[in-house]
């Protein structure tokens, strides 16, 4: 099953650093089962976006393992990629960015061709670089953002409730980043999103770096140990208990100063919902843990 993580750093961008070889539980040895790909979206200071991603497993990549160590950013998204659609290529590899957001995602669809005459009425269809539901998907909630004015929780509700009836669905848990906000998407029930709102000031203990790992991804920054901020991660990443599961269709906005809105404006099942069953067994395999 892919992996994604997302940080919100708030308004002062913050240095991370993300292992990606050498760290016990690091996003590279993991790679070994999600071998298709790893990516770590950023944001510079001007606001412009940055990503760094390869499409081999991270495990076989140094070059990408050097650019990983040091980011410095407001919101980071961090993505390991386990192919259900497409080729093991550059423009299949998350994060993908458009319109100066950049977007990840953990799950699968099926109905690409009815997708693709939706984006093509959209007049959206050149945003689509390679061959993914995933991009297809952005490409989606891209259109619908601009139609909305440039709103993103109205855009994703659009595109991802237009995908929910139309299309037969197993999962669409997404972040959306810029670099001041960040919005993350669990629906259905299929597939687990954590929600973790880090306060240091309300811990008894002495403020610690931030160090979140899992089995998948390991992120540490030491000027977050006094600071809050909010992550997302497919499981918790450390024994804080403050972590919680986003609920199904749970879509959840951080805002620049870490405020954090929860709505939930998708019906508990999409209305022709997949089961693994209905996958080929290789992209069975790559929504499994």
């Amino acid at each position: 099953m892919c992996r994604l993580f997302g940080l919100h750093a708030g308004s002062r961008p913050v240095r991370a650093t993300f292992w990606l070889l050498d760290a016990p539980d690091s996003l590279s040895r993991q790679s070994r089962k999600e071998p298709d790909g790893a990516g770590i979206g950023t944001f510079e200071a001007g606001g412009g976006a940055r990503v760094s991603k390869r499409p081999l497993a991270a495990w076989e990549d140094h070059a990408f393992a050097r650019e990983a160590r040091q980011l410095a950013s407001t919101t980071f998204l961090a993505h390991v990629r386990y192919a259900s659609t497409g080729a093991h290529t550059l423009a299949n590899t998350h994060p993908f960015e458009q319109d100066g957001r950049l977007f990840a995602h953990n799950g699968a669809f099926h109905g690409l061709d009815r997708l693709d005459a939706r984006l093509a009425e959209l007049g959206v269809a050149g945003l689509v670089q390679g061959q993914t539901d995933s991009e297809r998907l952005f490409a989606l909630i891209t259109a619908e953002s601009r139609l909305a004015g440039g709103d993103v929780a109205e855009g994703i509700g659009r595109a991802v409730g237009w995908v929910a009836v139309e299309l037969p669905v197993l999962a669409l848990n997404l972040i959306v980043t810029t670099a001041t906000d960040l919005w993350a998407l669990r629906y259905p029930a299929t597939h687990p999103l954590f929600i973790l709102e880090r306060d240091p000031s309300a811990e008894p203990a002495p403020a610690a770096p931030l160090d979140a790992r899992s089995h998948r991804i390991h992120s540490r920054s030491t000027e977050l140990s006094g600071a809050r901020s909010v992550l997302f991660a497919t499981e918790p990443m450390d024994h804080n208990p403050g972590w919680r599961p986003l609920e199904p269709g749970e879509l959840v906005h951080v805002g620049p100063d870490l405020a954090v809105t929860c709505t939930v404006p998708f019906p508990d099942q999409p209305a022709h919902p997949l089961t693994l069953a209905d996958l080929d067994p290789s992209a069975a395999a790559s929504q499994t843990s």
